[in-house]
């Protein structure tokens, strides 16, 4: 079946008087549309074989079939085709059925008016236009449901793929979790079996970096390291000979200055060893800078202030206030003696206030540098170590007591721990 004119719609009209076909040819005749003329339901028939045709107009009385047998079997070859019946005499009932039942889409009374004419026309064309692109668009849906449905099956296929890689990452993270676990676990009980004084130093250590770590002053990745070196940190002790170790923790006085090169050395070895615990290379160098000191004086690189890592500056508090072998007061009052000298004064800070290594009236808190805000009032006055007073006690500060501290922080370290009422 060929479509000619693309632009034109064909229309085939059927009647067996040769003047009824010219007459309705010239009522509808319009460059919108191809005008077939058959004078027979046959040569009808074998024309719609070969045509689509959007409406197909057929007289009712003539002779071997009836236009309504004629449009029945139009609609059977072409069901989107507009059907219209032209009669002079029908029972109305019968036409009624034909068209409720899709047969004929309308049906003209002889004799016609041309108004009537040419606006069935119309209407009929534009049935079968809206047919035609209802057809296109349920082409397109039903091609686009299938796409979509392969589409689906893809994804479920690939959601299923993802599940399960997740599933073996999952399984993968747990047992380098089990592995990291089990491999810093092996750690301590290394350095508690060959000098138990190593093990019971890391827990207490331990505790004290956990209160630190526990604030809005660590990334989580922060954490991971300062937790993880507090447990291992003095782990290149074990390469010393235990004698040695204990003469190192008896009688430091006794050493040798080849034995203390010795002890130094043991944060570059410990270093080596947390590569074998940890891949995050920031472990290895907290450990290897945990003896540095805020000055510059400490141990093994000389590295100072705020080029040492955080977590470094944080666990050399926490590792002094445990080896310092003093009782609780003199080791705070040695923290602050060295704060800005061998620690960070912020480290120093974050150590009294999370660790509540002093009892404070309870309006009374302790806050660091970085926490100061408007509106706060001083507890206690800021003098510096040459005996200016700063901020007096009981001023409320402001945004300009705030920037003065900060900037002479930044030139001469405020050492001193912050009080506020609160």
């Amino acid at each position: 079946m060929t479509h000619c004119d693309p632009f034109k719609r064909s229309i085939l009209i059927v009647d067996d008087e040769a003047d009824v076909l010219a007459a309705l040819s010239e009522t509808i005749s319009s460059d919108a549309y191809r005008i077939v003329t058959c004078l027979n339901a046959a040569e009808a028939l074998a024309a719609i074989q070969k045509e689509a045709f959007a409406v197909v107009i057929s007289d009712q009385n003539m002779p071997e079939m009836t236009g309504l047998q004629l449009l029945e079997k139009v609609s059977e070859a072409q069901p989107h085709c507009s059907r219209v019946l032209i009669t002079g005499m029908l029972v109305v009932d019968t036409l009624i059925g034909a068209i409720n039942s899709g047969e004929i889409y309308r049906f003209i009374a002889k004799p016609w008016k041309r108004g009537e004419v040419v606006a069935t026309v119309e209407n009929a064309v534009h049935r079968y236009d809206l047919l035609l692109e209802n057809q296109r668009l349920q082409a397109e849906t039903q091609a686009l449901n299938a796409s979509l449905e392969a589409a689906n099956a893809t994804l479920r296929e690939n959601l299923g793929l993802v599940t399960e890689q997740k599933s073996a990452i999952d399984r993968a993270h747990d047992a380098l979790r089990q592995n990291f676990e089990h491999s810093l676990g092996l750690c301590f009980r290394l350095m508690s079996t060959f000098y138990p004084l190593l093990g019971k130093q890391a827990q207490a250590v331990v505790e004290i970096c956990r209160a630190m770590a526990d604030t809005e002053y660590f990334t989580e990745v922060e954490r991971h390291v300062l937790m993880t070196s507090a447990w291992i940190y003095d782990i290149g002790l074990v390469a010393l000979d235990r004698p040695l170790l204990h003469k190192l923790f008896t009688r430091p006085e006794a050493c040798t200055p080849e034995e203390h090169a010795l002890l130094r050395h043991h944060t570059i070895i410990g270093q080596t060893l947390a590569a074998f615990v940890d891949q995050l290379q920031e472990v290895g160098t907290t450990i290897r800078a945990h003896h540095e000191r805020f000055d510059g004086s400490g141990y093994p690189d000389g590295h100072a202030g705020e080029n040492l890592p955080w977590t470094a500056r944080c666990l050399a508090v926490a590792v002094a206030f445990v080896q310092s072998g003093m009782p609780k007061e003199q080791a705070c009052e040695f923290l602050l003696e060295e704060s800005g000298k061998g620690f960070d004064p912020e480290a120093v800070r974050l150590f009294f206030r999370t660790n509540r290594m002093s009892n404070l009236p309870r309006n009374v808190k302790e806050v660091l540098m970085a926490e100061l805000k408007p509106g706060m009032e001083l507890a206690r006055g800021i003098v510096t170590p040459s005996g200016m007073l700063l901020v007096p006690e009981g001023q409320v500060l402001n945004e300009y007591s705030i920037s003065k501290l900060t900037n002479h922080g930044r030139l001469n370290l405020v050492t001193e721990r912050l009080m506020i009422f609160g």
